[in-house]
C-alpha cells in the first residue's frame, strides 16, 4: 500500500461516553462511568477503496463513522486525513475538513427536513459553504447532482418535499446532497437498511459507480455481511467497540479467523430453504460496554475460550498476508464455513414469485 493512496489512517482511536448518573449514585460511586463505544482500533482507508464495517447494533460502527467527520470528539487517538491530523482541528479547520468529508444517514425518513424541499436539501451545504457565487449557479449544482443521483430529470424533482418522495428516492436525495460539495470521502451508515431489498441494488451501485468514476473511498458501516460483500474492497469486523478481524472482503468471508466472524456468518439467510446448514450459535447476552470483560471481550461468549483469553486481551496479529484478527488462537484456528449468499442472489431470491 502507497502511503500517497492512503486518504484516511486511524491509529489507536478511541471515545468513551460517560454515564450521566444521579446525584445519589454520584455520591456513593465516586468513579466516573464510561460506555466504551470504540476502544483502541487502527485501520487504513486508500483512495477509491471501500472499507466496509460490520458487526451487531452497539458494536460502535456509527460511532467510528461519526468520529471521522468529527461529528462527535475523540477520546483519545489519530485520524489522518491525507497525513493531516484532523482529531483536534477546531473552527475554520474543522469546517474546511466538513466540506471534503460527507455521511450519508441511515434514516432517509429522519435525514431530511419536511419543510425543505429537494432543492433546499442538497442547496443548504453549498450555502453553508459558500459556495457558487449566484442562485443560478447554485441551482445547476444541485440539478447535476440530482440527475447523477439518478433523479431525472431534475426539475421533476426540485420542488417536491420529502413527503412526496418514495425511501429510494429520498436516500438519492441524501446522496445528492452529498455529492454538492463534491467531497473527497464519504462515510455512508446503513444507507440502505431500510430500503426494499429490490431498491437496495440501485442506491449501492450509485455509489460503487461513485468509487469506480472519482475513485472517493468509503466507509460503509452495515450488518448485514452479504451486503457488505457486494460493496466492500475490505472489510473490518467489529465487536464491543474493538476491531476483532480485518482483511480483504472475499478472504474475511471466505476464510474468516475470529469465532466471532464465524458465527455472523453462519448467520446469514440462505435465500434456497431445501439448503440447510449447521449454526454457530453465539451463546449468553452481550457484554455490558460499561463494565467490559477482562481480557478478551469476546471471551464470555466465546465457543473456544481458554483460561488466557480470560486474563489477557489479544493484539492484533497478522495470520497471513493482509489478514488481521484479534484473537489468542487467531493463527491456529481456520473456520470451514459454508458458503454465504452474495447480495445478487439474495435480490434474484427476492424477486421471484411466491
Amino acid at each position: 500500500m502507497a502511503e500517497s493512496d492512503v486518504i484516511i489512517d486511524v491509529v489507536n482511536l478511541r471515545k468513551y461516553f460517560e454515564v450521566k448518573q444521579g446525584m445519589l449514585k454520584s455520591l456513593i460511586n465516586k468513579d466516573s462511568l464510561y460506555v466504551h463505544a470504540v476502544d483502541d482500533i487502527s485501520f487504513k482507508i486508500e483512495k477509491g477503496k471501500v472499507l466496509g464495517l460490520v458487526g451487531e447494533s452497539g458494536c460502535g460502527k456509527t460511532t467510528t463513522g461519526r468520529l471521522l467527520v468529527r461529528l462527535d470528539d475523540p477520546t483519545s487517538g489519530h485520524m489522518f486525513f491525507h497525513g493531516d491530523d484532523i482529531a483536534p482541528k477546531k473552527g475554520k479547520e474543522l469546517k474546511d475538513y466538513r466540506r471534503k468529508v460527507q455521511m450519508v444517514f441511515q434514516d432517509p425518513y429522519e435525514s431530511l427536513n419536511p419543510r425543505f424541499t429537494v432543492f433546499d436539501t442538497v442547496a443548504e451545504p453549498l450555502i453553508v459553504h459558500g459556495v457558487g457565487d449566484s442562485y443560478e449557479e447554485r441551482e445547476d449544482m444541485v440539478a447535476k447532482a440530482l440527475e447523477y443521483s439518478e433523479l431525472k430529470p431534475a426539475s421533476e424533482y426540485i420542488s417536491r418535499f420529502p413527503h412526496e418522495l418514495s425511501g429510494g428516492q429520498r436516500q438519492r436525495v441524501s446522496i445528492a446532497r452529498t455529492l454538492a460539495l463534491r467531497p473527497e470521502f464519504i462515510v455512508a451508515d446503513e444507507p440502505v437498511s431500510m430500503l426494499d431489498v429490490s431498491i437496495r441494488a440501485g442506491i449501492m451501485n450509485l455509489m460503487l459507480g461513485l468509487k469506480n468514476q472519482y475513485k472517493i473511498p468509503f466507509l460503509f458501516i452495515t450488518h448485514d455481511v452479504s451486503v457488505s460483500r457486494y460493496m466492500s474492497d475490505y472489510i473490518g469486523v467489529m465487536y464491543l467497540g474493538n476491531l476483532v478481524e480485518y482483511g480483504q472482503a472475499e478472504d474475511v468471508i471466505r476464510n474468516p479467523y475470529h469465532p466471532y466472524m464465524k458465527a455472523l456468518l453462519s448467520a446469514v439467510p440462505i435465500p434456497d430453504p431445501k439448503i440447510r446448514r449447521g449454526r454457530t450459535e453465539i451463546k449468553g447476552d452481550l457484554p455490558s460496554p460499561i463494565h467490559l470483560p477482562t481480557g478478551c471481550p469476546f471471551h464470555p461468549r466465546c465457543l473456544y475460550c481458554k483460561d488466557i483469553c480470560k486474563e489477557k486481551k489479544p493484539e492484533m496479529m497478522e495470520v497471513k498476508t493482509g489478514h488481521f484478527v484479534q484473537c489468542h488462537f487467531g493463527g491456529e484456528i481456520s473456520f470451514g464455513v459454508p458458503s454465504v449468499p452474495t447480495f445478487e442472489e439474495t435480490v434474484r431470491n427476492a424477486e421471484k414469485p411466491e
